[in-house]
């Protein structure tokens, strides 16, 4: 049976989906400074729109004319990532009224107040820090993460899923495959925090070579100083091809995990999870693909985002399930092992 606040969670994981994807649309479409200040807009509450305001704009930040679009853009992003904190602190508050009712999360709720906080902040920081791709990187991990225990608390407050019995071995390669695809996503955005999505535009080789000339020192160099503005990056091209075929070559042992995985869903009984998981992986190949033949049009490396996104999703409802057994026999085998002791 369902739990209270399972369609407010489910909102919440609804309106983490659209934040995450306007963060990639902000982000792709170079308007991550489009407001040079935070949490404001040239120290307005909105974009400055009127002639008078946008003079004023300019002088109090002489470095950064103002661009009506990008700086929307910017603040739509910002509206609705100040909506979801809003919305995940009145999750807080019910957990909080409710911690003594059977079955109803409390630490997740509190760990997810605490962890869109955070978001805020490197949502600052990204801004003041002039798109540092450390912080950047971290600002969308940190917005997948939050989608996805977004997405846990709704599975548990939902109740739909019976406890089946799964092997260890088949826990533990989803797992597996869920910390390879979180890591693929962390290179998926430091590909984009350094603008590195068009350092190779052939397939399946890069620049015409099976292992181009590569720079991984410096793609990867994760203690670089803070530089004084990276919209566009300051990588040269070895760097960039690095941190490219990284992304290619993670993607590769994704899919292989990914397909294996399926394979093994399929032969325990969840065909319905196998198919699952091979439709969500199949289109987000083919729009990693997309994104190098076409040159990275904006609505596909938009999709792609999300592509990550449904992807996680995917793989954390298939961890879920397959250990929701371990935890229900363990909630049930305490009370019978305390028993015997006594």
């Amino acid at each position: 049976m369902r739990k209270p606040g399972y369609r407010f969670a489910l909102f919440a994981t609804l309106l983490a989906v659209v934040v995450v994807v306007l963060g990639a649309y902000t982000r792709l479409t170079h308007a991550g400074l489009g407001c040079p200040d935070w949490p404001g807009c040239y120290g307005f509450i909105g974009v400055p729109m009127s002639e008078h305001k946008q003079a004023i704009a300019e002088a109090r930040f002489p470095e950064a004319p103002v661009e009506v679009a990008k700086g929307w853009y910017e603040m739509i992003h910002r509206y609705f990532a100040g909506t979801l904190g809003l919305v995940i602190l009145g999750l807080a508050v019910q957990a909080l009224r409710r911690r003594d009712q059977d079955g109803q999360p409390l630490k997740l709720p509190l760990f997810l107040l605490g962890l869109v906080t955070l978001q805020a902040a490197f949502g600052m920081w990204t801004v003041t820090l002039k798109l540092w791709p450390q912080i950047v990187t971290a600002h969308l991990l940190g917005g997948f993460a939050t989608l996805s225990l977004l997405f846990l608390l709704t599975l548990r407050l939902s109740g739909r899923f019976a406890p089946l019995n799964f092997s260890p071995r088949l826990r533990a390669l989803a797992a597996a495959a869920l910390l390879l695809v979180i890591g693929q996503i962390a290179l998926g955005g430091w590909v984009s925090s350094n603008y590195a999505a068009v350092a190779c535009v052939d397939l399946p080789t890069c620049h015409g070579e099976w292992w181009p000339a590569m720079d991984f020192a410096n793609g990867f160099h994760l203690t670089q100083q803070i530089g004084p503005n990276y919209l566009g990056g300051q990588l040269d091209s070895d760097a960039r091809t690095a941190i490219h075929m990284s992304h290619r070559i993670g993607a590769l042992l994704v899919s292989l995990v990914l397909l294996l995985l399926a394979w093994r869903l399929k032969a325990s009984g969840l065909p319905h999870l196998a198919g699952l998981l091979l439709m969500a992986l199949t289109l987000q190949v083919a729009l990693g693909i997309s994104n190098v033949i076409f040159h990275l049009p904006l609505l596909v490396a938009v999709a792609h985002n999300l592509g990550g996104a449904l992807l996680l999703l995917c793989l954390v409802l298939i961890n879920y399930q397959l250990r929701l057994s371990l935890r229900q026999s363990e909630r049930y085998a305490a009370p019978e092992l305390a028993a015997l002791g006594k």
